[in-house]
């Protein structure tokens, strides 16, 4: 369709049903409407003629399965209804064109794509299309303006949707769409790996590609496991907030490595490459012995991972069972062993500015046994995660912002779709 008559049908309501799946809330759904017509309206370098298309991919909340995955464990995570938005033309030029709203412009000659292995979202772009050829995929040039709602450093993966977007696009326009989620999210990790240098494993971009309430389980490397969950009776009773803290991630790297070292010199104890591999019976019959071998929080780490993929799974049996009691117990209980076990909810090394911790402390004192809350994604700094009734929503909100700030909040819903083109 012409950008006009796209304009003309989002005035007339009739894009009104796609929009509402991906916002999921009625009183969102003009909030979406106006971005797009408003990227539409602002897509000035494009020809009024050419065809536009518009895409989408989501952000995402990991739900469980805190630090398992670099152990080929077990996660539940969900799309949610904070998105990248892209409208999109072809050109008629071997180049792709990219303008995001508060990031500078680039363009991608695609016969040039020398490796600049550097952080810029030009070189996850290149990565994407580097595989896409290397799979024999077809790449093209196309302009797209896009706008995303995922804050970048609040443990919603922007990048990973950003990755998904573009590998979405290019799936769609110029390969009728035949690229499954599944690879769009292992050519984005590998992205983010290799011309991104970023150490990523592939739950980010499997979340954002995927979308939903799934269960992935990394046992076979390479090629995860994906379990759709139910998640509408979630989203009826419950909103997910995430809080973010403000707290600084700089200087945390040590503390995220930590983790993942810890846990492999237990690995190596065992001669085995990750904690999956580890007769978890050989191991607490060995506790003694680890101790002098690795530290006692070594042994915590392992013992965190050891069942937080037990409790996976059980929190998948609560969903297909739909016990929401059940569900919000054992989210509880995972975030308790993330604090106690994993350790990552503040920095040893910062034992003055616990934010996550206090947030955590003021999400029991309003929710108690209401709703369930945890630390989100790698911890240390950052946000934290909370399933909120509806009756405590405001008083929830009131209390984190006026201690975390006014903008502090992101109240979500479960995403259905993952990356998806609209139009």
């Amino acid at each position: 369709m012409k950008r006009n008559e796209i304009l003309d049908k989002l005035n007339q309501g009739e894009f009104d049903e796609k929009l509402l799946m991906l916002c999921c809330e009625k009183n969102r759904l003009e909030i979406e409407k106006t971005r797009l017509m408003n990227l539409l309206k602002e897509f000035e370098t494009v020809d009024q003629e050419r065809e536009i298309y518009c895409f989408s991919a989501p952000g995402r909340s990991e739900i469980i399965g805190n630090h398992t995955d670099h152990q080929l464990g077990k996660v539940i995570t969900a799309g949610i209804n904070r998105d990248a938005l892209a409208v999109v033309s072809l050109n008629d030029e071997p180049i792709i064109r990219i303008q995001s709203k508060g990031f500078n412009s680039f363009s991608l000659d695609l016969n040039d794509l020398t490796v600049k292995n550097d952080r810029s979202s030009e070189s996850l772009v290149q990565g994407i299309v580097c595989e896409f050829k290397k799979r024999n995929y077809s790449v093209g040039g196309f302009n797209a303006l896009i706008d995303s709602e995922v804050p970048v450093g609040s443990g919603c993966s922007s990048s990973a949707c950003f990755e998904v977007l573009m590998g979405t696009i290019l799936s769609s326009l110029f390969n009728e769409g035949k690229v499954s989620a599944i690879e769009i999210a292992q050519i984005a990790q590998i992205a983010e790996n290799d011309y991104f240098n970023k150490p990523s494993g592939l739950m980010d971009q499997l979340a954002c590609s995927l979308g939903g309430l799934v269960e992935l389980d990394f046992k076979e490397k390479g090629n995860p496991l994906v379990k759709e969950l139910p998640s509408k009776f979630i989203s009826n009773a419950f909103s997910l907030v995430l809080v973010d803290t403000k707290a600084s991630h700089q200087d945390l790297t040590d503390d995220y490595s930590g983790v993942v070292s810890e846990i492999q010199s237990v690995c190596q104890f065992f001669k085995k490459e990750v904690l999956r591999q580890v007769d978890e019976d050989v191991f607490y019959s060995s506790i003694a012995q680890l101790r002098k071998e690795t530290s006692d929080r070594a042994v915590l780490r392992a013992v965190h991972v050891f069942n937080e993929n037990k409790r996976v799974t059980e929190c998948e049996n609560a969903l297909l069972n739909h016990d929401i009691k059940l569900f919000l117990k054992i989210i509880k209980e995972s975030g308790h062993s993330s604090f106690e076990y994993l350790q990552n909810v503040y920095s040893v090394s910062r034992f003055d500015e616990q934010a996550c911790a206090l947030a955590l402390a003021m999400a029991s004192h309003v929710l108690k046994d209401s709703g369930a809350y945890r630390i989100h994604g790698g911890g240390f700094a950052g946000t934290i995660l909370a399933f909120v009734p509806s009756d405590l929503l405001d008083e929830f909100k009131k209390l984190m912002e006026s201690i975390f700030g006014k903008d502090c909040l992101m109240v979500c819903k479960i995403r259905k779709d993952g990356g998806i083109r609209i139009i």
